[in-house]
This record gives structure tokens, sequence and C-alpha cells, in this order.
């Protein structure tokens, strides 16, 4: 009976325990559903699940649902945001020495990209999120960016006194006000309305980006420039990192990693896809000879801060 007694309040014991808190990382993005870096983020949440037996749960908000991307950014910091994919644009405020991955003709192709990014020059560069209060975790793809506008450009000089969008990107502004153009640094959420007004002429970005936010219905022209590879990259607050166990955080990792294959995977089908459908949509699909862009653009980096020579230098000794 005693026996019993002692089995039945040690069950009780064990009732009354509180069950292990979830963690819940709250992931934001600026693109829509529709984006390789949508799908990329529910992937991961699947496998962060896995990894972790549902210690770790992703909850991903996309469109500017958790702000606009230095908005997010800066919530890593203050730990109201846990986690954030962004564009490089506004990383340059937080850590300078990344936008050297902005310059125009940089990479050779895709390949060259990933071997850069995935080795030590893109392991270094996320370190120096380190000290400002973010932890770096991967580079993942936004895609080629491409020129769109009203009209076919197709040498530099079409670009003159053209108010093209860009991303608040001192590399970006630089690059299009040496080939002629009147950059305008604009966040994402006000370009659609001011194509349509006119506000604006032209804009840059990938494939994907242009389909999802139908572009087509103010700009009837897409020249396949690919003169910027433009990355996204995933980014957590220190905050939230550091509240992880060593456990948790090698299966963050981990995730990350097959997450990053798999979104480069998708992106390359979205694109070919996407492509047709702007064509099927009316745009006008330009292929052009780029050489002219890459001879205005040659001495870019040397007039630019925070680009250092010898790493440069490595990332085009890449294979």
């Amino acid at each position: 009976m005693f026996r019993r007694l002692l089995c039945a309040a040690a069950f009780a014991t064990t009732l009354a325990l509180p069950a292990a808190a979830e963690i819940v990382i709250k992931a934001g993005h600026g693109t829509t559903t529709g984006h390789p870096t949508h799908f990329a983020l529910v992937r991961f949440a699947e496998l962060v699940s896995e990894k972790t037996n549902g210690e770790v749960k992703v909850e991903v908000y996309p469109d500017r649902q958790l702000g606009e991307e230095r908005e997010m950014v800066e919530g890593l910091q203050f730990g109201s945001v846990d986690m954030a994919v962004v564009s490089t644009g506004p990383l340059l405020a937080f850590a300078p020495e990344i936008g050297i991955v902005d310059l125009p003709f940089l990479f050779r192709d895709s390949p060259h990209v990933y071997a850069t990014l995935d080795g030590d020059v893109g392991k270094d560069l996320l370190g120096k999120f380190d000290t400002r209060g973010i932890h770096g975790l991967a580079w993942w793809e936004n895609g080629w960016r491409h020129l769109t506008a009203k009209k076919e450009i197709s040498k530099p000089e079409d670009l003159t006194g053209l108010k093209l969008r860009t991303m608040q990107n001192p590399v970006h502004m630089a690059a299009f006000e040496k080939l002629g153009a009147s950059p305008v640094p604009m966040v994402w959420g006000e370009v659609f309305t001011s194509l349509g007004q006119g506000v604006i002429d032209a804009q840059e970005n990938p494939i994907t980006v242009i389909y999802v936010n139908s572009l087509w219905e103010v700009q009837s022209h897409l020249m396949l420039t690919g003169h910027v590879y433009g990355p996204h990259v995933a980014l957590f607050s220190k905050m939230k990192w550091d509240s992880l166990t060593p456990e948790q955080q090698t299966a963050v990792s981990e995730a990350a990693a097959e997450a990053t294959g798999f979104q480069r995977e998708k992106a390359a089908e979205l694109e070919k896809d996407y492509l047709a459908k702007l064509k099927e949509k009316g745009m006008t699909v330009v292929e052009i000879d780029t050489t002219s862009f890459r001879d205005a653009l040659r001495d870019l980096a040397a007039s630019q801060q925070n680009i250092d020579p010898a790493l440069l230098e490595k990332i085009q000794s890449v294979q």
C-alpha cells in the first residue's frame, strides 16, 4: 500500500512539473510568398523543428510584416526581431566591409559566387556582424540584378538623366551615377507606385522580384544586364542566438546550411519560370552586350571606401 502511495505521489509530482518552454524565433523578410527566400525560410523552419525535436519553432513573417529591411536589422540589435533575411542594401550601415559584394560585375557566374560566399571570404564577412549585436548565419540568394525601364537600354548613354531607383546602397548609387543615371534611393514599399506615377523611370532587381511584384504593369522593357549578383543575408539577433543552447545553435546552423542549397535550387527554377511569364505578360526582354557597362565601371572599386584591394583580389582569384 505504502509503495503504491509513493508511486502515485511521484506520478503526481511529474504531472505538476512545467513542460519545457518552446522557443519561438520570429523570422522576417521583405519579399513576397512567391520569392525563393520565403520558400527557403519555410523549409528552414521545418528543418529547425526536426533537428531540435520541436524545442525551437520558427515563425515566418513575409513581405515586410516586421518592418522595412533596415528596420528589421535594427530590430535584430535591439532584440525585437529574432531573425531576418535581407538584401545587402541596408547592411553597409552596420558592416561597411560587406559592400564589396555589391560591386558591379564582381562575380563571373553563380559557381564563382557560391565558391566565394561559402568559403573563407563569405565566413569572414558574416563575422563582421559579431560586434554589432548580430550573428551572421548564411548567404542566401536574391539573384542577378537586371534593369527595367519604359524603353530599351543597350549602352550607358541610354541611362543619361534617367531617374533610376536603387537600394539605399552607396556602391549601387555610385555605379549608376558613373553610368550617367540619376539614382534615387528608395525603400521597396514605395517603388511600384513611384514607377506608375512617373516619380522614377526605371529600377533594377532580380527576375524573381520583378515578377512577384508585377512590375510588368509599370515597366515595358527588361534588360538582362546581370550587372550585380544580389545575395540575401540570413541574420540572427545576437541576444536570441546567445539564449540558445550549444546544441540548438548547431541545429539552427545545420538547418540554415541545408536551406541554403534548397533556396539556390528553388531560385534557379523560379527564375526560368518567371522570365517566361514576364514575356507572356508583354514585357520586351532584351539581351545586351555589357562590355560598355563593364568598361565604364572598371575603376569604381578604387573610388569606394571600405573596399579592401587585397580582399577584392582574393575574390577575383577564387576558382
